[in-house]
């Protein structure tokens, strides 16, 4: 793969192609359009959120969980379909009422790009309402890898990397 650095038309068309499709399926999850959010997922997924603690200076290489460990989410497509299926089953009670979402996404970055796929960085900020007093504000930033076909982008590879190390949430059902 090469690291995109370059300024070229291209380049900057991709960017901006990454970015609309990037924003697109933050809005389809703030519409809770679920059905039409999991068209985006690869059937190749894979969906990966590790844990964090906190270590020492010089140990910082440490913080996060390795592939295999502890994990907030280790998904692929099929479980994630069943998390969507899961909510309109009425048993789905961390989402009876539904939360409220909303989406952020900043700092986008190609990094890579290998024909048609493309690894992307981004930060993301993602605050979530329940009921009538229940908040939560999750923030990090994610590593993408986006496989381009003839209807678009799809998601391939998801890894997401919180700034918390506790959190104060009562569940992570919401998609991110």
């Amino acid at each position: 793969m090469s690291v995109v650095t370059r300024s070229t038309s291209e380049d900057i068309r991709l960017q901006y192609q990454v970015e609309q499709f990037l924003y697109h399926e933050a809005a389809l999850l703030d519409d809770r359009r679920y059905a039409e959010w999991l068209d985006l997922l690869d059937p190749d997924l894979e969906y990966w959120m590790p844990v964090r603690s906190t270590r020492a200076l010089g140990d910082e290489a440490n913080e996060f969980a390795k592939l295999g460990e502890g994990a907030y989410f280790d998904d692929d497509k099929t479980s994630m379909e069943q998390r969507v299926r899961k909510l309109s089953t009425g048993f789905a009670w961390a989402e009876d009422p539904p939360s409220r979402t909303r989406h952020n996404v900043s700092n986008v970055r190609l990094l890579e790009r290998d024909g048609g796929v493309i690894v992307v960085a981004c930060n993301f900020l993602i605050h979530r309402t329940r009921m009538a007093n229940s908040n939560d504000l999750w923030s990090g930033w994610r590593k993408d890898v986006l496989r381009e076909g003839e209807r678009g982008f799809t998601i391939v590879k998801r890894h997401l990397f919180l700034d918390h190390v506790s959190l104060d949430s009562k569940n992570l059902s919401s998609f991110f």
